[in-house]
């Protein structure tokens, strides 16, 4: 058997799913770019996508719901200067394409930008970081059940106080081709799998009930087959851990103190926090907390900050962005030096650098601009054990739930689902209720150790922007910050 190089397998797929059941030639993209740049324009796009997803959810021992969905579609983009011109149909035909192509290089007034001549197709460089199966037909209807019933067995089984668990298994296949005005081809395949599970711990005590939840979960860019005993064993544990270790907490105490920051999915932190300050847009517009600090430092020394789309079978990796680009591991903040931003190609374009293949985008029918894929923090030297021991009074929080952060000043508040009070080096007792408080560029500079255990989350992040949600994936080593506000309850 002779297989095709990766990239021509992608594009492939895409034009029998996206092209030619409509009837769709590399010519009539060809004709629709040029009707769009029949007007001065400094760029152009059309984005081509099919989705099939499926969801299924289990509760109280019942499947509650199940759901499967196909959505398809073209969004067109004419872009001049600061202003873009888009618009998006569910109907994939030539005459619709046109249509929508004539309607946004309506944008371009006279003198403004420049006559775009449209590229000859080539097809973009090759990569491979996931496979293309559809993760839907890994399973059959039966398996997914079983699998739903085997992690709630599994949680009741840990402690006879879990008393309700809710489980849910999402999978997605999603197609896109990307055609650009300078002649760039690009396709992806995308395999995209949850499995999400909620334990809920009842105790009395006293005459009194007290109720307390945790979650767990996983996934990433492969088959439902990846969820296999041992990997539900560890999300079943985590979640019930999460549950029991909150039935004993007490309440937080407030004031400014040394935090302690777990491993993996802690760096959704750092994620919003940061991450966000050093989108392109924000800082074209010198409207984030890191706009004009290029080459300062912005941090400790030892803080090394990664935004990196290249990772095999991570929930935010991308063989190609949504605008054809293939990503990159960008060096974001080097041993505490801000080395760049992330960009997409209309904001790199105004600030005069390259694309770093950061343009995403929700679906056919919203804009791309940039965003995060995989962004975590290198570890460093110390041990866990060494940082935990280091704190005379402070707070060591493993587990994070909502969080908010303006971006403008930097200043975000977290809620701590999972965190422990510490003194004199030693974890005393869990506790509950604390918020942490603080900007976000002067909590990096406040980093005194980095452990040596750096990990990703499992797999279940989510990015909202602008009303827009795509897959993320967050990761750092245990972090000691010297000096941090925590609201409490105590």
């Amino acid at each position: 058997m002779i297989s095709r190089e990766p990239t021509i397998e992608r594009l492939a797929v895409a034009r029998a799913l996206l092209l030619e059941p409509f009837g769709l030639t590399d010519a009539a993209l060809a004709k629709a770019l040029r009707t769009i740049a029949a007007h001065q324009i400094d760029d152009a796009d059309l984005y081509f996508q099919h989705t099939r997803s499926e969801g299924w959810s289990l509760e109280e021992g019942i499947v509650k719901s199940g759901s499967f969905g196909i959505d398809q579609g073209v969004g067109v983009r004419a872009i001049a200067g600061e202003k873009t011109a888009f618009a998006y149909s569910d109907d994939i035909s030539e005459a619709a394409l046109l249509d929508a192509a004539r309607t946004v290089r309506t944008i371009a007034a006279a003198g403004q930008s420049k006559k775009v001549k449209i590229g000859a197709p080539r097809v973009g460089s090759s990569r491979l970081l996931y496979g293309q199966t559809d993760p839907i037909s890994t399973l059959n209807s039966t398996q997914k059940v079983a699998l739903l019933e085997k992690v709630e067995r599994l949680a009741r089984a840990k402690d006879p106080r879990i008393k309700q668990v809710m489980a849910g298994l999402a999978s997605e296949y999603d197609v896109v081709l990307v055609a650009r005005a300078d002649g760039t081809l690009a396709a992806d395949v995308r395999p995209l799998v949850r499995l999400s599970l909620t334990v809920q711990a009842e105790q009395t005590l006293g005459g009194e009930v007290r109720r307390e939840s945790g979650t767990g979960g996983g996934g990433g860019r492969f088959g439902l087959d990846y969820f296999t005993d041992e990997v539900i064993e560890d999300y079943v544990q985590a979640a019930v851990k999460a549950a029991l270790t909150n039935l004993a907490s007490r309440p937080a105490k407030a004031g400014e103190m040394t935090v302690v920051l777990g491993p993996g999915w802690p760096g959704v932190l750092l994620h919003e926090a940061i991450g966000h300050g050093l989108e392109g847009d924000f800082n074209r517009k010198g409207s984030s907390a890191f706009s004009g600090r290029i080459g300062q430092r912005v941090a400790a020394k030892g803080v090394t900050v990664l935004d990196d789309g290249t990772l095999p079978d991570r929930r935010g990796s991308l063989n190609v962005d949504d605008e054809g680009n293939p990503t990159q591991a960008n060096v974001l903040i080097e041993d505490g030096i801000l080395k760049g931003y992330i960009q997409d190609s209309m904001n790199a374009r105004l600030m005069g650098v390259a694309p770093t293949g950061n343009g995403r985008r929700e679906s056919y029918a919203a804009l791309p601009m940039p965003r995060m894929t995989n962004t975590y923090m290198l570890g460093g030297q110390h041990t866990p054990e060494e940082i935990i021991s280091s704190i005379k009074r402070g707070v060591y929080a493993t587990n994070f739930g909502g969080g908010q952060v303006d971006i403008t000043s930097g200043k975000f508040v977290f809620s701590a689902s999972e965190a422990f009070w510490v003194e004199n080096g030693k974890v005393q007792y869990p506790i509950k209720g604390a918020t942490l408080i603080g900007n976000g560029p002067d909590a990096l500079t406040l980093v005194s150790m980095i452990g040596n255990d750096m990990q990703m989350d499992t797999g279940v992040g989510v990015c909202g922007k602008d009303g827009q949600s795509v897959p993320v994936g967050v990761g750092q080593p245990t972090l000691r910050i010297d000096k941090m506000t925590v609201g409490g309850t105590a």
